[in-house]
């Protein structure tokens, strides 16, 4: 059943942010009604390839990405242009709790669909908007993408390797990792407006914007400019304030090393053999070891090409000190940790037989997330939702006529 079972979301977002949150409240057992357009459906269905294939193996349509971030939700279609899809709209949010949406704004204005319109018919509705530069600003009409938010956000001014060296300049995060953290903030904030409408009895209409999210997670590198003003920069993989913590060469591959604190640094020396660089006063205290890498660094360099990744992994493990392989997609699903968690899945699917299905990382006690249903295919709910708000097959036949569904 689910933390929010209780609970029904309108999701009239599409592409990546606002689905994301769509998809968290869903694996908490919100009843998510998807609303996509009619014969189009999300602009995701068709970001392929991949797509997934059915049971002769011949491509469906569906692509990954949308597969990605749509599970346990309910898709119907509504033309949003069309009187009688606005019409729906207001019913459907009659009957809901929360709406998601991610237009530009003042874009469901003129559809008679923003907050003050939905709030006449639901006044304890609480609203999402998700925007690149929200609201309000001399920015708010303009259209964001992930990739350019982390442009403009200052995340690739610090993300990549420095200049100079082999594959040097800025670089994106490999996920879109704005929009993935705009759909998180989102989440939350409908969560934290539930409890207090619980409390109050109140609505209210949240506006989160992808530049905002990605200042805020800009966290403790902006913070360091604020106190210091020195300009973060490139640093590649090595960590700008704890040290080390970096991608080291082994003889046969790569790992990651995370030392955390002095302790853990005095387990790696020792394991390292060699004990006298945490008697250092250069490298015994993190501050100084920051300060004194360009030292350091080539002395753990040549140790660690001495062993293999997993020599160096396992017997770091023993120690106490977090380190490990720098796996590929494919062997992050076998890693047996993963795999005990139940991390990924197969769930039913109508046009392939089954589908693949990433597990949330939501547990409450012992209990993981119920598992959801499959990613919807285009309005395959038209008529379970639309007979559930009452409409007769006349009613139906008229508006699949008109355009409007």
């Amino acid at each position: 059943m689910g933390q929010l079972s209780h609970i029904r979301v309108l999701d009239l977002s599409r592409v990546l942010a606002g689905p994301w949150a769509g998809q968290i409240l869903a694996d908490l057992g919100a009843d998510v009604i998807k609303v996509e357009r009619p014969g189009a459906g999300d602009d995701t269905r068709g970001w392929g390839p991949p797509f997934l294939r059915d049971q002769s193996g011949a491509e469906t349509g569906e692509a990954g990405y949308f597969l990605a971030v749509n599970r346990g939700k309910r898709s119907v279609t509504v033309s949003l242009d069309k009187p009688e899809g606005q019409a729906i709209i207001r019913e459907l949010a009659a009957r809901s709790d929360i709406v998601l949406e991610n237009f530009k704004a003042g874009t469901l204005a003129r559809y008679r669909l923003a907050y003050e319109d939905l709030k006449a018919v639901n006044p304890k509705i609480i609203y999402c908007s998700v925007t690149g530069f929200g609201q309000s600003g001399p920015r708010r009409d303009q259209a964001a993408y992930d990739f350019m938010i982390q442009a403009m956000g200052g995340l690739m001014s610090i993300t990549g390797e420095r200049d100079g060296k082999p594959g040097g300049g800025p670089q994106k995060v490999g996920l879109p990792i704005v929009d993935l953290m705009s759909g998180m903030y989102a989440a939350v904030s409908v969560l934290a407006a539930l409890a207090n409408r619980e409390a109050t009895g109140q609505g209210v209409y949240i506006d989160v914007a992808m530049l905002d999210v990605m200042v805020s997670t800009l966290s403790n590198q902006a913070m360091n400019y604020l106190v210091s003003g020195v300009v973060p920069k490139r640093t590649g993989n090595a960590h700008p304030n704890i040290q080390p913590q970096d991608v080291f060469a082994c003889s046969d591959g790569a790992m990651a090393v995370a030392v955390g604190n002095d302790s853990q640094f005095r387990k790696f020396c020792d394991v390292l053999g060699m004990p006298e660089l945490a008697a250092d006063e250069r490298f015994a205290k993190n501050a100084s070891r920051v300060r004194n890498l360009a030292t350091l660094r080539p002395l753990l360099d040549q140790r660690l090409r001495q062993k293999t990744r997993n020599e160096w992994v396992s017997a770091l493990d023993i120690a106490g000190v977090p380190a490990g392989p720098i796996n590929t997609i494919p062997e992050v699903f076998e890693d047996p940790q993963v795999k005990f968690r139940g991390m990924v899945s197969e769930g039913p699917h109508p046009l392939s037989g089954t589908v693949p299905r990433i597990g949330s990382p939501m547990r409450f006690g012992d209990v993981a997330a119920p598992q959801t249903r499959p990613p919807p295919l285009l309005g395959e709910h038209n008529l379970e939702v639309f007979r559930e708000m009452g409409f007769s097959d006349e009613k139906l036949a008229s508006l699949k006529s008109l355009g409007a569904i």
